[in-house]
């Protein structure tokens, strides 16, 4: 356990000493030397589920699940055109119904990844983007987990455009393929994402995000009680989210993300608020 404690304290300075714009991000590689930081508190709430069939329904028994979090998300930019980036999780979970109540707490996957800036030019950026997921920080025999406990391998192509001189802000598109270790689906993520400024101070973005499993789970019956982390399931988000610039490298920002559709997962809505920074703007 303390080698653990000792490998997440390393990858947190890494991550810290390392993160786009603080509107745009995406396909964009941080200039060499910059990095960009944000740290964000979440609120997830849900009381119905996916079915199979992808219709939503109440969850049995009064079921209610309930997740606060705080998420740090760095990007470092190694080369003007590689970027280091990592993301981490400290998670209080509760699964509540009519004859049980679990809760766990604790830190939950780390994400690590680069991105390589394949071509920048008049058509826009394209950038091909590798990650792990390591889930070395909390133990998957809980009655409800924090995570499947299993490594996650993908690798994603995105493309970036800058929407000037239409209006003042930007699109990306991203997609990709998750490889998925022991029992949960592999699946295929993609992404569609516009942002602009609004005035001098404000700006806003809103993002499609989206899983679809590729349905070959080693295990169909989910053996773990968090209903967000279930081995084979499809999941539709929309987040959108109202900034604020405090100077050109600090900004505040409110996020609301409900689910849209899905199969065989919560569904839920997130409430978010974060501090951004970009170090060397």
């Amino acid at each position: 356990m303390k080698s653990k404690w000792f490998i997440l304290a390393v990858v947190t300075l890494s991550m810290f000493f390392m993160s786009t714009e603080i509107v745009s991000a995406g396909a964009w590689p941080q200039e060499k030397g910059k990095s960009y930081h944000r740290l964000a508190g979440n609120y997830y709430f849900s009381d119905k589920d996916f079915n199979s069939g992808g219709d939503s329904q109440s969850v049995k028994d009064n079921g209610e699940f309930t997740e606060y979090s705080l998420n740090y998300y760095g990007e470092y930019g190694i080369l003007d055109t590689l970027t280091l980036f990592g993301s981490l999780y400290y998670k209080d979970i509760e699964r509540d119904d009519d004859y049980m109540n679990y809760k766990t707490n604790g830190v939950g996957d780390v994400d690590l990844g680069l991105r390589f800036q394949l071509y920048s030019g008049k058509p826009g950026v394209f950038s091909l983007q590798g990650l792990i997921k390591i889930p070395a920080f909390y133990d998957d025999n809980d009655e409800m987990p924090l995570g499947n406990g299993q490594y996650d391998y993908e690798l994603r192509l995105m493309y970036g455009r800058s929407l000037w001189p239409v209006i003042p802000g930007y699109m990306n598109i991203e997609a990709g393929y998750r490889i998925r270790d022991e029992d949960p689906s592999d699946e295929f993520r993609y992404l569609v994402e516009i942002g602009s400024d609004l005035g001098k101070k404000c700006y806003a973005r809103a993002k499609l995000d989206a899983l679809v499993s590729m349905e070959n789970a080693d295990n169909q019956t989910d053996e773990f009680g968090n209903p967000t982390s279930t081995l084979e399931y499809d999941l539709a988000k929309l987040d959108m989210t109202l900034g604020f610039k405090i100077t050109p490298a600090l900004g505040l920002e409110l996020g609301y993300t409900p689910a849209l559709w899905g199969k065989n997962t919560a569904k839920g809505t997130t409430w978010t608020f974060a501090v951004s920074f970009q170090h060397g703007k």
